[in-house]
């Protein structure tokens, strides 16, 4: 065998090879497996993992927008009309949240935290000054205090002679300030002489700044990825207690902050929110993408806050057969002292139309309205949120009041917040190289494929070329042309000589 042939031979060995070990590896996708399990013991809430110091303190900036809807017919709503509200907002806080009190617990398998929070006013992302802007709307502590009081003749009395007295109304007038982090309320202030448990100051965010929801346990995801982030209890409690039934009182899903990598555009994602009192789901809408970075887009959908007629699960967040609302409403009196406070999406987004027709100047809108998180699927990352949340008042006729004799039942908006976050670019960079890690080792097995491709194209080559030198050589040695010195041998009579070789006498 010819070196040549040698070459060609270890060449088209090489080449299958290769073309044998890429294609394998690339069809049971081991390299990304390898990678994929990597990943999930990397995103683990444990001290030293990738992403344990960004949890604890998120780098990205958090915006709180507040929304009020002015009442600009107060007068003539009181005396039967339609009830019109402007739109006044937004006041925009950066919001600034940490976990605290940090603590591995049960063999470090789980963690506990307390999610804190504290805001700052940003002057040049509002519409004006919330020290100085008056906004009318609904009374609350004074509708609360009526609900409370509404099954008692005599606490009703009572209730009314303050109200006229301390000329508390059904709707008041307060700056944005007041409204949202608190005021003192002479009704309240009153109540509180018999009854010193009462809290006199009133506000919205009253109690939010600065302050935690209670102590969550999470678990790490150590002993399955899929639970990473996930919370276990709250306030020390596996159920909830405020709902009718087991199902609505279920804590679960993450608090919102972290989701497991490796998401599916199949799965329902659940995330448990102090503020509504209950565990809510959202499901993939779209793929979009974030400063070059590729998401999952999940929103809630409208079986959320369907009414029970629509989704039987939410049957169980009546307060009672008679106080059931419809679709688009969860009334979260239980875990707001009994006041009639009612929670919705923005402008009763996703909400029955009726509710949007009672209030003049209710517009919902998809890209205004709409709660939607985007989360990178490869690793679970947030790279852009808007939470998005209305408060409302339930307001209707109370027999014992006469003030609100002339009153229709009213889902009545107070605010809604827009709570975002955007990726910055830093974080988008540090996803990026990650991303560019998992891309590169998952594909591995390509560059196997492609080695074996160029190496198979090398071999045809080579085979073409001794394939074109065998010809040229077989073309030579087919004919070869007569010398000058064999044409002088050439007999003139007879043709060509022959040589003899002479006669030996055998007797010599």
């Amino acid at each position: 065998m010819t070196r040549r042939s040698c070459a060609i031979y270890a060449v088209g060995v090489i080449s299958a090879i290769l073309l044998i070990v890429g294609i394998g590896l690339t069809a049971s996708q081991a390299f990304r497996k390898l990678m994929y399990n990597r990943l999930k013991k990397e995103i683990v809430l444990v001290e030293g993992s990738r992403v344990f110091e960004s949890w604890k303190r998120p780098p990205p900036p958090v915006y709180m927008e507040y929304f009020f809807f002015n009442v600009t017919n107060l007068d003539e709503f009181l005396a039967g009309a339609k009830p019109v509200v402007n739109q006044v907002g937004p006041y925009t806080y950066r919001e600034y949240r940490y976990k605290d009190n940090v603590t591995m617990v049960n063999d470090g398998k789980m963690v506990s935290a307390y999610n804190t929070k504290s805001f700052v006013f940003l002057r040049d992302k509002s519409v004006g000054d919330p020290a100085l802007d008056n906004i009318v709307t609904v009374n609350i502590p004074a509708w609360a205090v009526m609900n409370k009081a509404k099954g008692s003749f005599w606490k009703s009395s009572i209730v009314s002679v303050w109200m006229n007295t301390l000329k508390s109304g059904l709707f008041t007038t307060r700056t944005v300030d007041e409204l949202l982090w608190g005021y003192e309320d002479p009704l309240l202030a009153r109540i509180a002489q018999m009854s010193p448990e009462v809290d006199t100051i009133f506000g919205l965010m009253y109690g939010k700044n600065g302050t935690n929801d209670g102590e969550f346990i999470f678990h790490t995801g150590e002993q399955n990825y899929l639970d990473y982030g996930r919370v276990e209890t709250w306030k020390g409690q596996r159920q909830l207690t405020f709902w009718n039934s087991n199902h609505s009182n279920t804590i679960d899903g993450s608090d919102g902050s972290a989701f497991h990598p490796l998401l599916k555009k199949d799965e329902r994602i659940y995330i448990f929110t102090p503020d509504l009192c209950r565990t809510i789901y959202m499901d993939f809408e779209k793929d979009v993408e974030v400063r070059g970075i590729p998401a999952y887009r999940y929103t809630p959908p409208r079986s959320v806050l369907a009414s029970k007629e629509e989704n039987p699960d939410n049957e169980g967040f009546c307060v009672t057969p008679q106080q059931c609302l419809g679709t688009g409403l969860l009334k979260v009196s239980p875990c707001r002292k009994g006041a009639p406070v009612v929670a919705s999406f923005p402008h009763f987004y996703l909400g029955d139309s009726k509710y949007v027709a009672a209030i003049e100047g209710m517009s919902p809108e998809r890209i205004h309205h709409q709660t939607y998180l985007d989360l990178n699927p490869t690793t679970g990352i947030i790279v852009r949120a808007n939470k998005r949340a209305q408060i409302n008042i339930l307001i209707n006729r109370i027999p014992t009041f006469a003030k609100t004799k002339g009153l229709n039942e009213t889902i009545f908006p107070v605010m809604f917040l827009n709570e975002s976050v955007v990726i910055d670019e830093a974080s988008a960079a540090r996803v990026h190289k990650l991303l560019m890690i998992v891309k590169v080792v998952s594909n591995f097995p390509l560059i196997f494929v492609a080695l074996g491709a160029i190496m198979l194209l090398v071999l045809t080559l080579l085979l073409i070329r001794e394939r074109k030198q065998k010809d040229s050589a077989e073309e030579n040695t087919s004919y070869s042309p007569v010398s000058e010195k064999e044409k002088e041998k050439e007999d003139p009579q007879n043709g060509t000589y022959i040589g003899l070789t002479p006669k030996v006498d055998a007797q010599a």
